[in-house]
């Protein structure tokens, strides 16, 4: 897997579980939900996603997304 569909990957499974926390267990998970949305957005726009350089570092190759 590419460095892109890891992220997209990682940051749906965040969202849903996240989602799932806020509706079984406490209503402040969505802040968490929040915050990953944020993350993409601004990552979007900048380029930089801390986790693609953790990735990348670690030897993962970049590719395209779609």
């Amino acid at each position: 897997m590419s460095i892109e569909r890891i992220v997209l990957a990682v940051a749906g499974a965040f969202v849903l579980l996240s989602t799932i926390l806020a509706a079984t267990v406490s209503i402040h998970f969505l802040w968490f939900t929040g915050f990953v949305g944020a993350n993409l957005l601004q990552s979007a726009f900048t380029g930089f996603c801390p986790l693609a350089t953790i990735l990348k570092k670690l030897g993962k190759s970049a590719g395209p997304a779609f």
